[in-house]
C-alpha cells in the first residue's frame, strides 16, 4: 500500500448490528472537562456505552463524575489523572499520566476543558488572552500531538473536541473565545487531513446556546434569555445531556468513516441564522 492509500482499517467494515456499531466495551476514553456540564455529561454517556473513563481534573478531589461512572451497573471504571490545562508544561506530562493509569492503552480522547471571559476587547489584558487561549485551543493542541502519536502507532484512534457557535460567528465582547474556539474547528480539520490515513477519527462538536456554569452570570439577564430563546428554533436552551448521544456515536464505530467535521449541537440555530 502506498504512502497516502486508503488503509484497508478505512474500508467498508462488514455488516454488524446496528446497535454493537455504538458499543464502547473494551475502550478507554481521555476527557477534559468532565467535572461539570458538557463534559461531564459526555464523560458519563461514554462509560454508559461500555468504556472506561479516564478523567483530566485540575482538582482530583471532585469526585462526582467518577463516583457517577463508577456507580452505573456493569461499569468499567473511572479513574482521575490531575492536569491544569492552563499550564502548558503540565498539559505536556497529562496524556502520559493517563498511560500510567491505562496499560491497555487509551482510544479516545475528548477535549471539553474551556473558559470564557467577557470583556470589552479594549480592556483584555495580555495574560486573559493568552489565558484563555491556552485553556482552549493550545492544551487541545497539545493533548491531541501526544494523542495522535499513540493512535499513530495503534493504527486507530478518536478524537472529539467541543468547539462553540463561536467557532463560526464572533459574539460580543468574547474576542478571545471566539478566536480560541474559531482556531479549534480549523485545527479539527487540519489533523482529521493529516491522520485519517491512520485511521484516526478527528471530529468536533459546537454547542449552541447550552445552560452550564460558564454562562450562569449571563443567564441572569432576562434580555439575554431572551435573545438566546429567539435565535433558536428550538425553542429551549440546550443541557448537558444534549451531547450524550453525538459523543457516543463520534466515539464509537458508527462513525468510522466520518472526519473532519463538526456536529452542531444547538437547536437549529445556525440553519435559522440572523433573521
Amino acid at each position: 500500500m502506498s504512502e497516502y492509500a486508503l488503509p484497508d482499517s478505512l474500508a467498508p467494515t462488514p455488516s454488524r448490528p446496528v446497535l454493537e456499531l455504538f458499543s464502547l466495551h473494551g475502550r478507554t476514553a481521555l476527557v477534559t472537562g468532565g467535572s461539570r456540564g458538557i463534559g461531564k455529561s459526555i464523560a458519563i454517556a461514554l462509560a454508559q456505552a461500555g468504556a472506561r473513563v479516564i478523567l483530566v481534573q485540575r482538582d482530583v478531589t471532585m469526585s462526582a463524575t467518577k463516583d457517577a461512572i463508577n456507580a452505573l451497573p456493569g461499569s468499567a471504571g473511572a479513574a482521575v489523572v490531575q492536569g491544569d490545562l492552563a499550564n502548558l508544561d503540565d498539559c505536556s506530562l497529562i496524556f502520559q499520566r493517563a498511560l500510567d493509569s491505562a496499560p491497555e492503552g487509551i482510544d479516545i480522547l475528548v477535549n471539553c476543558g474551556g473558559m470564557l471571559m467577557r470583556e470589552d476587547s479594549v480592556n483584555v489584558t495580555r495574560a486573559d488572552w493568552n489565558t484563555v487561549l491556552d485553556v482552549n485551543l493550545n492544551s487541545l493542541f497539545i493533548l491531541s500531538q501526544h494523542a495522535g502519536e499513540h493512535f499513530i502507532s495503534r493504527k486507530r484512534g478518536k478524537i472529539i473536541n467541543v468547539a462553540s457557535l463561536n467557532s463560526f460567528i464572533g459574539g460580543f465582547r468574547v474576542a478571545s473565545y471566539s478566536a480560541a474556539k474559531g482556531a479549534v474547528l480549523q485545527l479539527t480539520k487540519a489533523l482529521s487531513n493529516e491522520w485519517a490515513r491512520y485511521n484516526i477519527n478527528v471530529n468536533a462538536i459546537a454547542p449552541g446556546s447550552i445552560a452550564t456554569d460558564i454562562n450562569t452570570e449571563a443567564r441572569k439577564n432576562p434580555e439575554f434569555i431572551q435573545s438566546r430563546l429567539l435565535g433558536t428554533p428550538g425553542g429551549r436552551w440546550g443541557a448537558p445531556e444534549d451531547f450524550a448521544g453525538v459523543a457516543v456515536f463520534l466515539a464509537s464505530q458508527a462513525s468510522s468513516f466520518i472526519t473532519g467535521e463538526v456536529i452542531t449541537v444547538d437547536g437549529g440555530a445556525m440553519a435559522k441564522g440572523p433573521i
